[in-house]
């Protein structure tokens, strides 16, 4: 019987996809206390911040998640 789990990946985990969930909302789900301090890509694709909350998760989707490297 095939796989009947959908799912999208964060990073290197697989995570079961949830219908209408947006990246911010994902965020919240994987414990990201400060959202501000991560950049995220969506598909290779820069999410800004402000887009994150209308941003929807497709079945399937890689979003990248990490902390800007800041420092001179």
């Amino acid at each position: 019987m095939p796989d009947t789990i959908t799912t999208i990946q964060v990073n290197d985990d697989r995570l079961p996809w949830q219908a209408g969930e947006h990246v911010a909302e994902l965020l919240q789900r994987i414990g990201v206390v400060e959202p501000k301090a991560v950049t995220t890509a969506l598909n290779g694709e820069f999410v800004p911040r402000g887009r994150r909350a209308g941003t929807p998760m497709q079945p399937g989707d890689v979003l990248t998640v990490f902390k800007a490297i800041t420092g001179g």
